[in-house]
């Protein structure tokens, strides 16, 4: 998940235990980031389980702000927690490491399987991340969000046009007013479509083996950009990105989509209206996703929680309550997701999401609509043309250290 937020461990497993709560058969221990559900939805999923299984389980549900964090508590400290949302490099490093079990989607009854909702795009991209061509992505982990890096800006001290290019983070009109998100994979993975366009634009390179191949040359050339970038930027933030752009003390902030559409929402509260662009050269796309760890005690509640949350409706009041949109948009779930999300009167123009809701027309209220020609907001749902444009972000493997280090070199710097 890309809102990155303080959070508290849940102490609830200490609490039931002290309290004679159940016993671990029948506990489903969740490890999922903070701020990334919806309360009801959550609280809903005991009822529903014993509805569909006539067995009760107890919920147990911790959160986590850092994914090396949540990763460490699974490979070094081998917790037992059931189900895990990490974002998608975890995974791969995950399945590169065999510290995930496959999905035994058989535990789950035919008249309620959810899993299918999921689209086709997100199985596509969830596949680059294969460490061997024998293994099957999808048989390991289920979306569940995703989005885009680009800038959250304020109109009214910034054109949009002067942010149609990365190049934005080197212009000195913007001295001291740029936030730059404190996630150094994400920050080098656009800059370096940025640092290397011209490649790009030649055919001698493109935007997947830049970002997955991180070489000494290319980090040394994302470094230079933001040594040169250093006198517009005003912070490295983590959670404090919408404020400072409400407050007028930030113009635009490098930043994922769903923090873009959270901080659209609270800035216009507040009389202030922020908008959100995604620069030419391309970016990164992004996903968290389910996963049921090797060390799962639980395996059969966990996959019926990962069902559950693929339901259109559940999706729909995740993406509701926490800005993130939902990977659930397969020909069992768009009709759902578009009766809710498609929107003329408050989205004018049309987006091309062919690419996330199918080739062929959706039919919702009787209505044939055009994959092709749909009115979503274009901060959840990129356009065709954009998406085009962007990367999967990968584990960096053994250049993470020279990755850390780069960062370190130029947060430090002067």
């Amino acid at each position: 998940m890309k809102k990155i937020v303080i959070s508290v461990l849940a102490v609830a497993a200490m609490m039931l235990t002290a309290c004679g709560g159940m016993d671990r058969a029948h506990q489903l221990k969740v490890l999922n980031w903070a701020d990334y559900i919806d309360e009801d939805v959550k609280n809903g999923f005991e009822e529903w389980y014993y509805a569909q299984t006539g067995e009760k389980v107890e919920l147990v549900y911790e959160t986590f702000d850092i994914n090396e964090t949540a990763l460490t508590k699974i490979e070094v400290g081998h917790e037992d927690y059931d189900v895990f949302c990490p974002s998608e490099y975890i995974i791969e490093r995950m399945l590169k490491k065999n510290l995930i079990q496959p999905i035994q989607k058989d535990l789950i009854a035919d008249s309620i399987y959810y899993f299918d909702n999921i689209s086709p795009f997100v199985t596509h991209k969830f596949q680059q991340m294969t460490p061997r061509h024998d293994i099957q992505v999808s048989d390991y982990t289920v979306g569940y969000m995703w989005g885009t890096t680009g800038f959250i800006y304020n109109p009214q001290f910034v054109n949009r046009e002067d942010l149609e290019s990365w190049a934005a983070v080197l212009n000195p009109k913007f001295e001291n007013r740029i936030l730059m998100k404190d996630a150094f994979r994400d920050v080098y993975s656009v800059l370096v479509l940025y640092a290397y366009a011209d490649q790009i634009e030649a055919g001698k390179v493109n935007r997947d083996e830049l970002v997955r191949n991180i070489t000494p040359a290319r980090v040394e050339a994302v470094k230079n950009i933001l040594l040169q970038a250093k006198k517009q930027i005003c912070g490295w933030e983590v959670d404090f990105g919408k404020e400072e752009m409400t407050k007028g003390k930030a113009w635009l902030n490098l930043s994922w989509s769903g923090d873009a559409q959270f901080a659209i929402e609270e800035a216009a509260e507040m009389g202030v209206m922020l908008d959100y662009i995604v620069p030419k050269e391309g970016s990164n796309v992004w996903f968290d996703g389910w996963v049921i760890p090797v060390y799962a005690k639980n395996v059969k509640a966990a996959t019926y929680f990962i069902d559950y949350m693929c339901k259109a409706e559940n999706a729909l009041a995740n993406m509701d309550e926490i800005g993130y949109v939902s990977c659930a948009g397969g020909p069992n779930a768009a009709a759902i997701i578009l009766d809710e999300q498609n929107d003329e009167e408050e989205w004018p123009e049309t987006v091309d999401a062919s690419y996330f809701f199918g080739e062929d027309p959706i039919k919702v209220d009787g209505e044939l609509l055009n994959p092709h020609e749909l009115h979503l907001n274009p901060v959840y749902y990129a356009d065709k043309s954009i998406i085009e444009r962007c990367a999967l972000m990968h584990d960096a493997g053994d250049s993470q250290e020279m990755l850390l280090e780069m960062w370190n070199e130029i947060k430090l710097a002067r």
